[in-house]
């Protein structure tokens, strides 16, 4: 059976998951936000309770409050880590970014690895796969357990609402064609667990999401 438990971390309120396997303990984490000693105390106090093996750390995408807590995470656990290529500027620009919102960060490692759609990953029984699926940032990948009906949207598509497009390499008419193209076509049952705020699914979003309504519908 697949874990999923969700930490809200630093200014940004962002979303950090880890993700694990009840019978091999085999755990990836995602988007590591955690920025202070406590939020740091609080991954690690659930990792080691539960008694878990850090097989991979994933970014969905390089904005700043979703990779804040990189540096820890890679010196805690020496995960494979894997990133989006065509978010290696952000990755960069880490500490210029940082500065920008009033705080200071060590340089974010760069991975070695890169995610693409045809990478499959497994921790215990379970297989990982990566939607492409830019927008918000120019290389962003969702993370999908299609077996568990699962996936990991980042910010790309929330709870009644999508990402922004204001911010470095965003494009509003490729987010949507992103969540249209990609994500609307997995089953409804499919659960959403986004980059910030709370989860929802497929199905409800496509029924209700004000910002990919089709013009003159109207919600069930």
């Amino acid at each position: 059976m697949l874990v999923i438990k969700s930490f809200v971390f630093n200014i940004f309120s962002e979303n950090t998951y880890v993700v694990w396997d009840e019978s091999t303990k085999e755990s990836i984490i995602v988007d590591p936000g955690c920025l202070s000693d406590e939020e740091e105390s609080k991954l690690e106090e659930y990792v080691s309770g539960n008694g878990l093996k850090v097989k991979y750390l994933l970014l969905t995408h390089c904005h700043i409050d979703h990779i804040v807590g990189c540096k820890f995470v890679l010196e805690k656990y020496n995960p494979e880590y894997y990133a989006p290529e065509k978010d290696l500027f952000l990755l960069q620009r880490a500490e210029v970014h940082a500065a920008g919102f009033g705080f200071k960060i060590e340089p974010v490692p760069e991975p070695v690895n890169f995610l693409s759609e045809e990478l499959k990953l497994k921790i215990g029984n379970s297989t990982i796969s990566s939607l492409f699926t830019p927008g918000h940032s120019p290389g962003e990948y969702c993370i999908y357990f299609s077996k568990e009906a699962v996936c990991l949207t980042g910010d790309v598509l929330f709870k009644n609402s999508i990402g922004r497009t204001d911010l470095w390499g965003g494009d509003y008419d490729t987010l949507i064609a992103s969540i249209r193209t990609k994500l609307f076509t997995l089953p409804d049952n499919v659960k959403i667990y986004p980059g910030h705020g709370g989860s929802t699914e497929i199905g409800s979003e496509k029924s209700f999401n004000p910002f990919l309504l089709e013009p003159g519908k109207k919600n069930n």
